[in-house]
């Protein structure tokens, strides 16, 4: 369903130790917003919802709700290092059109 390269593993394992909350695990979510329709969500949360999908991808628990799993599936996470800015990027092949900054897209 959701991959998460070794660079965004490495990134998420690095931050969680930073905050002192090594185990806990990595909600992805998409919202409506942003200017092409819906904006994906990353936050950590300690436990899973009750309903939601956890995946193991990279040695990073994922936690996904009901909802967003409608529009992650194939989706890759990967973590950027670059000259230009460093951060998170979705690449969902589900997504038909993205904005400008990468940020949001629709389908």
């Amino acid at each position: 369903m959701l991959m998460v390269s070794d660079e965004a593993a490495e990134k998420v394992d690095q931050m969680l130790k930073q905050q002192g909350t090594p185990g806990y695990g990595l909600r992805v979510a998409v919202m409506g917003g942003g200017c092409s329709g819906f904006q994906y969500k990353l936050e950590f949360e300690e436990t899973p919802n009750e309903m939601d999908q956890v995946i193991e991808s990279n040695g990073v628990k994922v936690f996904v709700d009901a909802k967003s799993s409608l529009y992650l599936n194939g989706v890759v996470l990967r973590y950027d290092d670059g000259l230009m800015g460093s951060g998170f990027q979705v690449e969902n092949p589900n997504a038909r059109t993205t904005c400008g900054c990468g940020e949001s897209f629709s389908v």
